[in-house]
């Protein structure tokens, strides 16, 4: 995809807050520290656009960027073990099942899975999630380049056990050679471009 336009748009805790509904979204989702700024920086062709932080949980709202004038980019927050309020953290899980729940021009979420860890039970829960909602998953794998192909292949087979995925279906990206950043784009605009389901 030819990224021409982004655009902050608003940020959001609850559905009164969120821009109307009138184009399609793709959100996402990954825990704390996972990549997930770096990876819509570099598939937006953007420094800053999102901030990056080596303090996880820096993400508390639902951040939407306008891409292209013709579908909305949308940032959730973090989960995971973030150094954050328990208050704040508590918020999370409901504002987020909310948005999943409720948003019918969601058309997929990017769920971002670190290539070194194993998927924890809050990963395991959004796959549930969307699932649940009848929203497409794209699991992309992130900091590719910071293991061994031998290691990456293990990685995977036990990413895709844990999620009870096929290994198939996993993307695998690096924000440092930029690798996966076109296959993620397809992926994307294919979902995108999918028929609304009832």
């Amino acid at each position: 995809m030819l990224v021409k336009t982004t655009e902050f748009i608003t940020s959001a805790t609850r559905p009164s807050h969120y821009p109307p509904g009138e184009m399609p979204e793709v959100a996402f989702a990954g825990r704390s520290n996972v990549g997930k700024s770096s990876l819509i920086n570099v598939l937006l062709n953007r420094k800053n656009l999102v901030r990056t932080s080596s303090t996880p949980g820096r993400t508390q709202l639902i951040n939407f960027f306008g891409v292209n004038g013709a579908f909305m980019l949308v940032d959730l927050p973090g989960y995971g073990f973030a150094k954050v309020p328990l208050a704040v953290k508590k918020q999370w899980g409901p504002m987020m099942e909310t948005y999943l729940s409720s948003r019918e021009n969601l058309r997929v979420v990017v769920l971002i899975l670190d290539i070194r860890r194993v998927p924890t039970a809050e990963d395991r829960q959004m796959l549930e999630w969307l699932r649940a909602y009848s929203v497409p998953p794209l699991l992309v794998v992130t900091k590719c380049d910071k293991v061994s192909k031998n290691e990456r292949a293990r990685q995977a087979a036990l990413i895709a056990r844990t999620l009870e995925v096929e290994k198939e279906e996993l993307h695998f990206f690096s924000a440092l050679s930029k690798e996966g950043k076109d296959a993620i784009w397809v992926a994307i605009e294919r979902l995108l471009s999918a028929p609304e389901t009832a």
